[in-house]
């Protein structure tokens, strides 16, 4: 097995191995990369170097590009139903969607009339509505964002419905929201708190809520305590396992919380996401790198 790979549980990690694959560095030189989302109608992904205020291309074959510049400090990024980008930006505060002939459409910027603090992570559920959270790192410095002080006063996680405009906050009672997914049957969704980023008290856990009529969340349980590190980000495989990115490399966590295995990185990982023509193989971003591994498991179908 390759050394990177750590199984805690061998019975149930092996299956989500390839025993022979190896990490590849894509591309390095980000001061911060996140946000990683692939597009298999094109074989490429896409990826945010935060601080550097741009959105970076990797295509098979053909190497790396610009693909926004300025992108108004771009963090989290996913796919709609439709296959449109849709990307949450910590300098405009705002959430934006890119339509098919490269405009950019302005989804959401405010809850109220007050502005967002810094749109950070995102998902789009199988009835297009879009789930992010709105932590105020964007506006802490302006390393990546604009230094402000928040107008809102809560992080929120909120569900936005692109067909009537409705914004309404789903989560309020989190630190620092950060990385969320659905499980594959979206009946539970997973929200990271990663507030010991800034607080020797706070949290680096991932927590577990039921998804009631699709649109609110209940019975909230810590699904598992990331440790070195945080889960920053993190995706479902469709057997239900969590692969987040935390302080060592990549954690995989089974449906029940338990840490089954881990692959180490070099550096801190930030997010990851599922590619490929097979959605096997992990592409996962580094504070400088991006790299990509195949693995024994498929994302789960949405983006």
């Amino acid at each position: 097995m390759n050394p990177e790979f750590e199984a805690l549980d061998y019975e149930r990690f092996r299956p989500c191995l390839v025993a022979n694959a190896r990490l590849e560095r894509l591309h390095d030189g980000m001061r911060w990369a996140e946000g990683p989302v692939y597009f298999a109608d094109g074989d490429f992904l896409l990826w945010s170097d935060i601080p550097n205020n741009r959105i970076m291309k990797w295509t098979e074959g053909a190497g790396v590009t610009v693909y926004r510049a300025p992108s108004h400090h771009a963090n989290g990024n996913t796919r709609d139903r439709q296959g449109r980008l849709i990307t949450c930006e910590s300098g405009s505060r705002r959430m934006t969607r890119t339509e098919y002939d490269g405009s950019i459409t302005v989804l959401v910027d405010n809850y109220q009339g007050k502005r967002l603090n810094s749109p950070n992570d995102v998902v789009v559920k199988s009835d297009d509505t879009i789930w992010f959270t709105d932590p105020d790192y964007g506006i802490l410095s302006d390393y990546t964002g604009t230094k402000a002080p928040s107008e809102i006063g809560v992080n929120h996680l909120f569900r936005f419905d692109p067909k009537s405009g409705e914004l309404t906050p789903v989560i309020s009672t989190m630190q620092k929201p950060n990385g969320l997914a659905f499980s594959p049957d979206e009946r539970v969704l997973y929200v990271a708190d990663t507030s010991l980023s800034h607080s020797q008290t706070g949290h680096h856990h991932i927590m577990a809520w039921d998804v009631l009529d699709g649109r609110t969340a209940s019975n909230p349980r810590v699904f598992a305590v990331v440790s070195p590190g945080m889960s920053d980000g993190f995706r479902v495989d469709q057997d239900g396992n969590i692969w987040t990115s935390a302080g060592d490399g990549v954690h995989c966590y089974g449906p029940d919380g338990v840490l089954i295995g881990k692959i180490r990185f070099p550096e801190v990982t930030t997010n990851l996401t599922f590619g490929g023509p097979k959605r096997n193989r992990l592409f996962v971003t580094t504070a400088s790198c991006v790299y990509a591994v195949y693995v024994g498991q498929k994302g789960a179908q949405y983006p």
